[in-house]
């Protein structure tokens, strides 16, 4: 991707929001990676049930960060250029409003910009077991070029703690995007 890669970071109202804050932490180390941070309302509650964090922690591993709300932020529109987004975890809400193009908060929006200018949309779908509708969901953005990534860690790296599996989903993400790292160990090495 370029020497100053932009990347669109969304954490949405689902379990799994450590699969985020992992992210995060992993990204405010890179000098060439720029964040552009959006927390959901929902997404926010879940950072202090499950994380124990606040969202001022959580919006200060991120280069940038604006409230869900915020309709004039940059990256509302196509001429601001990224290079891909992420959304870690993806609610099945947000999903939903991505595939019917139903862009009432910024996230949404974000992610729709995404999609209508073919740039790297991942979502890192949270969710057990899936409904049909949640497949037909995601079989309509994976259509689109969608990259989806349900939250499922491997067990052939061998997992000595949960972190060892929070860093292989967060590795696989970075994966999609084409980002070096070193989170896990690749098969055969």
């Amino acid at each position: 991707m370029g020497k100053n890669m932009r990347l669109v970071v969304g954490i949405s109202g689902a379990s799994g929001v450590v699969y985020g804050v992992r992210l995060l932490e992993f990204l405010r180390n890179r000098s060439d990676i720029e964040t552009f941070l959006i927390v959901t309302k929902a997404a926010e509650k879940i950072l202090e049930v499950e994380a124990g964090l606040s969202i001022k922690e959580v919006t200060s591993m991120a280069s940038h960060h604006y409230d869900v709300n915020d309709l004039s932020a940059p990256i509302v529109s196509g001429s601001f250029k990224t290079d891909g987004m992420i959304i870690i975890p993806c609610s099945m809400k947000t999903l939903a409003g991505l595939a019917a193009g139903y862009s009432d908060n910024l996230l949404l929006r974000a992610g729709d910009v995404t999609l209508k200018e073919g740039r790297p949309l991942i979502l890192v779908v949270r969710e057990t077991p899936f409904n049909v509708i949640h497949l037909r969901n995601m079989l309509g953005l994976a259509r689109m070029g969608v990259c989806i990534l349900p939250a499922m860690p491997a067990f052939y790296i061998k997992p000595n703690s949960i972190d060892d599996l929070i860093n292989y989903v967060v590795g696989k993400a970075l994966d999609s995007l084409g980002v070096e790292h070193n989170l896990y160990k690749r098969w055969g090495t």
